[in-house]
């Protein structure tokens, strides 16, 4: 269910996908292409643990969703620091990638709904366009934050106000669920990035200058809880419906 808590996850995955790939980066000095590596190795295998069981199983969904925040930032970050791609072409670039991903799904699957992943193949396009959407949002945070020099607060609550809008059009005038999910999908991706740069940027780059760990760790311990409280609903939810 896309209740609140999913949402409240999503947020922190996000930001900590965004201060744990600065962690892995910069503070301990893997650098940007062998934290790449890594993080790719250590998602391929849980992406593939998803793909395995045959049900939604809390632990194992958000560790793949915080593992492909981690990737997603990773791969626009190369594009940008690495290989000087500028943020206007990878935000254009991977919009157009994730609209493809799109395009390609409904033609196929005639659907976009979530609550309808029951195969394998619809299941391999979600998660592309989750990762499509997190390389997205990455890159749209940063052109806001950054290259637009608006700073990461001012951007975090121009995604937050984006958000707000799209909740007002859902619940007031009656914006397609579907579509409602993944426009909100797509912003709490720049919200969640802003955040994350806001806590642990210099003072002087316009952020409260909080140490990575810190903030990974805490956000981590955030998701934790939340999961471990999804996982408790759904094995209510299962043990009630065996009762019937």
């Amino acid at each position: 269910e896309v209740t609140l808590l999913f949402w409240v996850i999503k947020v922190l995955g996000t930001t900590v996908g965004e201060t744990a790939a600065d962690l892995l980066s910069e503070t301990l000095r893997f650098g940007l292409v062998n934290t790449t590596l890594l993080a790719s190795v250590v998602l391929a295998g849980v992406l593939g643990l998803q793909f395995s069981v045959r049900r939604y199983i809390p632990i194992v969904y958000w560790s793949t969703v915080v593992l492909v925040s981690v990737v997603g930032t990773l791969i626009t970050d190369n594009l940008t620091d690495n290989l000087g791609v500028p943020l206007e072409v990878t935000t254009a670039l991977f919009a157009v990638a994730l609209a493809l991903v799109f395009l390609t799904w409904w033609s196929v699957e005639r659907t976009l709904s979530i609550h309808t992943i029951t195969s394998t193949r619809r299941e391999g396009f979600y998660w592309l366009a989750i990762l499509c959407t997190f390389a997205f949002g990455t890159a749209a945070g940063d052109l806001v934050s950054e290259r637009f020099q608006l700073g990461y607060w001012e951007a975090g609550l121009i995604f937050a106000f984006l958000i707000g809008s799209v909740v007002v059009a859902r619940f007031r005038f009656h914006l397609n669920e579907v579509v409602a999910f993944w426009i909100a999908y797509v912003l709490t991706r720049p919200l969640g990035a802003s955040l994350g740069d806001y806590l642990t940027q210099r003072p002087h780059d316009g952020g409260l200058g909080f140490s990575t760990n810190v903030v990974s760790t805490v956000f981590l311990i955030g998701i934790v809880a939340a999961v471990v409280q999804l996982t408790r609903r759904e094995a209510t939810r299962r043990s009630s419906g065996a009762a019937t």
